[in-house]
């Protein structure tokens, strides 16, 4: 349970805390416009954005580009990001709580620093200005909107860097329609976890609750190891890692996709045939006759596909 701070660190950028009347100020605060970036401010960091957007202005990734992300491996994102110039999107090294359940979502971003008293101080006075005894971090949970995935920078933490237990899990998934977790730090109450579904990435888990930590961010940039997170980008992550992938970026990588899975589909039922060898198919035929037919194949089913995405079905 730890309290919030008001600023974001950034050039000239403050996030404004809305004073809301005490009727609002209930435990869930889903209402609340509490420590984060103003809706013009998250406009301005993420102008690219080609999408509509959520009401606190995160891009809002369609719910049918979503469906078709789930067929995605980190593989097929690296098939464009880098060449992209987005080089700083892929985090691994997690312990992953569904192996064999993709997770992907909306990043809801929140940063955390280790607990410094004098900044502490002005937290709670903050806290106090916004008509609150002190600020939890139950409180970026309960901003959390469907199908977001709570996207935490808790440095690595692991004792005292806990950012969920079982019950605090339980209604992310099921309160909140939450997508998922990936936190550079810990979960608590494992053994409770294991049994929701819901996915998650994490460092390690810890007995410990969360303590010595400060949010110094809600929908922030944050950072997981390596990897740049903005509010608003598609999470997916597999059985190796995780891609955050730059709304403006997302409609290539699942139509390039189709275009990968086509041609993995085609080459696989060519080996089945069992008259080439690697070399004659995989990854260009090198016969101009199979090439065409490579080719016709290709446009045959993304035609199929196009009309399949039209009907809603992703």
């Amino acid at each position: 349970m730890q309290r919030m701070v008001s600023r974001v660190f950034g050039p000239g950028v403050l996030v404004r805390a809305a004073i809301a009347s005490a009727a609002v100020l209930t435990p869930v605060l889903s209402h609340a416009q509490l420590f984060r970036l103003t809706r013009d401010e998250m406009i301005e960091y993420t102008a690219q954005n080609p999408f509509d957007r959520l009401p606190d202005g995160r891009p809002k990734v369609p719910d049918a580009l979503i469906d078709r992300a789930r067929g995605l491996s980190s593989e097929e994102v690296f098939a464009i990001l880098p060449g992209k110039g987005f080089r700083n999107q892929y985090e691994d090294g997690f312990q992953i709580l569904h192996p064999d359940r993709k997770l992907v979502g909306r990043a809801f971003t929140v940063q955390f620093m280790p607990l410094r008293p004098d900044l502490d101080g002005v937290i709670n006075e903050k806290a106090r200005s916004a008509g609150l005894d002190r600020m939890y971090n139950q409180v970026p949970i309960d901003m959390l909107q469907p199908g977001d995935v709570l996207v935490v920078d808790l440095f690595g933490q692991a004792e005292g860097g806990t950012i969920v237990g079982d019950n605090l899990f339980y209604y992310i998934m099921k309160a909140t329609k939450g997508a998922g977790l990936v936190v550079d730090g810990a979960i608590r109450d494992l053994d409770g976890i294991s049994g929701m579904d819901m996915p998650a990435y994490f460092r390690r888990s810890h007995p410990s609750y969360l303590t010595n930590v400060i949010i110094t961010g809600i929908n922030i940039p944050v950072r997981i190891g390596k990897a740049t997170v903005m509010p608003g980008d598609l999470v997916v992550g597999d059985s190796e890692g995780v891609y955050f992938i730059p709304p403006a970026l997302v409609q290539q990588v699942v139509d390039n996709a189709d275009v990968i899975h086509i041609h993995d589909e085609w080459t696989r039922m060519k080996f089945d045939e069992g008259k080439y060898r690697s070399g004659e198919i995989y990854g260009t035929p090198k016969d101009p006759a199979l090439k065409k037919e490579y080719e016709e194949y290709l446009k045959k089913r993304l035609e199929e596909l196009r009309k399949q995405y039209a009907a809603g079905r992703p």
